[in-house]
């Protein structure tokens, strides 16, 4: 197996909705906003070569929006999914399995693109199995007032149309230790329903996709939860438990949002579990 971080773009979004009741006097330290009070954000995604799959996990916002849609999330950088690819001598094409976390749609956007003929929206992978559970492809389909905006039919529906969608089965269980996909992965439902963290045993480490979970290495200390999250005192506990363990294992998290940091480790301090290190991907699994 071998693993490799994908650039798929940046963006900004609000400070104050990314660390919803956390004062701007501490978040602004560690994630500095600008004069429009927005904060660097990454698109980062994850592929796993293993034997003759190639998982991606995530794809980012896409490019099939309007340009008034980017507008709202200040697109900048020079980073693409197809690019990123390419620089590993890969094709979207070669990709087999798109496992999404949750679909809101800097998650899944690049899921679906607007064909080459100008006649509709098709899957922007043709030859893989999308992967989402089947209690939050309902809630999205059909999403609450709060979440609507976030939840895009134009993401989903192709995936479904095309028969490409497929579900993971959860049994109500907070953690399936084997998945279709090969990996274990942690249900948590205080962003939204069902949100999907993959655990990756790779090179002797447990890396874990924590995606919506844990956005940036500001988001550490528990109170710092996004405005964002449909259930904010459920993801105080699921922060809770989630990073004593990872502190206690000795886990590596992956980050989709930070810009600037793409892995960390953890440490458990006198004010509860804190960043112990960060670094690069590279920097801890040097390239063969």
């Amino acid at each position: 197996m071998t693993i490799y971080p994908i650039e798929t773009g940046n963006f900004k979004l609000d400070g104050g909705a990314m660390f919803g009741v956390v004062p701007k006097s501490l978040w602004n330290k560690t994630n500095p906003a600008d004069s429009n009070n927005m904060i660097d954000l990454a698109a980062r995604c994850l592929l796993i070569e293993d034997g003759e799959r190639l998982i991606l996990i995530d794809n980012g916002l896409g490019n099939k929006q309007s340009e008034k849609f980017f507008s709202y999330y200040y697109l900048w950088g020079n980073h693409s999914l197809d690019n990123s690819l390419k620089e590993l001598d890969f094709h979207r094409d070669d990709i087999t399995d798109v496992f999404l976390t949750h679909l809101h749609f800097d998650h899944c956007g690049g899921s679906v693109q607007w064909n080459k003929d100008r006649t509709g929206y098709e899957p922007a992978f043709k030859n893989a199995r999308f992967w989402s559970n089947k209690n939050h492809w309902e809630w999205a389909i059909e999403p609450n007032a709060r979440e609507k905006a976030s939840f895009l039919k134009e993401n989903l529906l192709p995936m479904q149309e095309s028969g490409q969608l497929n579900f993971v089965e959860n049994s109500n269980n907070a953690y399936v230790d084997s998945s279709p996909l090969g990996f274990g992965i942690l249900f948590v439902d205080g962003h939204t329903e069902k949100q999907m963290l993959p655990h990756i045993n790779y090179k002797g480490r447990t890396i874990v996709f924590v995606a919506d979970l844990v956005p940036t290495v500001g988001h550490i200390p528990l109170p710092y939860v996004m405005g964002y999250d449909t259930r904010p005192l459920l993801t105080l506990q699921e922060k809770a438990q989630f990073l004593n363990t990872v502190a206690e294992n000795d886990w590596l998290l992956f980050f989709e949002h930070d810009a600037h940091n793409q892995l960390c480790s953890l440490k458990q301090t006198e004010k509860g579990v804190r960043l112990n290190e960060s670094f690069s991907f590279n920097e801890i699994f040097k390239p063969q």
